[in-house]
């Protein structure tokens, strides 16, 4: 059995103690360490090496946002996942852009964090892309669209004719075998797009992919 090591990052106990309560309870799942400001994290990750942080936006000294830029700027980091009050905060909009996996409300049923820190810890994310762009949408302001859509489509200009159909589908939120029925190829092949994606327009996961297929435009009028 493999276990994902985690590492909480809130600057509440009681919130911290609740997830490690509630993680706790999980086989496969190991608290390695807490945390109660960014402040601390990369010291803590050095040492205890998570597979995945749990990390709450609003901290007194370095605040998430910040922090999560900064790990996710380092070779072999963590996957990150969000911690908030607010479903439609900017700053969680900000986090996934910075790279975190996802995100997950303070107030999720405990079940469902665990399936999150489970999915993320083997590369899926937690936010599919739909939720990703209803966020987008109450987030207005954030940036001007059609500055987002200039900038998304010249960054996408180098992808090839296939690697933007996965990428259309990956931000229509379907599976790999889902894309590959769709587009008549292999899983392993869609693998391996996927990749050259995620390596062309140097993002972290499918949730920025999705993030800049929607800035683009390309997912309008395409269900």
């Amino acid at each position: 059995m493999t276990v994902t090591k985690v590492l909480l990052v809130d600057d509440d106990p009681l919130v911290r103690a609740g997830l490690s309560l509630m993680l706790g309870g999980a086989e496969d799942i190991e608290i390695v360490g807490e945390a109660g400001d960014g402040s601390e994290v990369a010291d803590l990750v050095d040492r205890l090496a998570p597979d995945v942080v749990l990390m709450d936006l609003r901290m007194p000294v370095m605040d998430g946002l910040t922090a999560t830029e900064l790990l996710r700027a380092r070779d072999h980091a963590p996957e990150v996942i969000v911690l908030t009050t607010f479903h439609a905060d900017e700053q969680v909009l900000r986090a996934l852009r910075a790279g975190a996996a996802g995100f997950v409300l303070k107030d999720t049923r405990p079940a469902e964090i665990v399936d999150a820190v489970r999915r993320v810890a083997t590369g899926v994310p937690v936010l599919s892309p739909t939720v990703t762009r209803q966020l987008i949408g109450r987030v207005a302001g954030v940036d001007p669209r059609q500055d987002r859509l200039r900038r998304a489509r010249a960054r996408l200009a180098a992808l090839g004719e296939r690697e933007r159909e996965v990428a259309v589908a990956v931000g229509h939120g379907r599976s790999n075998a889902d894309i590959a029925a769709q587009l008549y190829m292999s899983v392993a092949t869609v693998k391996t797009h996927v990749s050259r994606i995620l390596a062309k327009l140097d993002l972290n996961n499918r949730v920025q992919i999705a993030l800049l297929a929607h800035d683009a435009g390309w997912l309008d009028d395409k269900e």
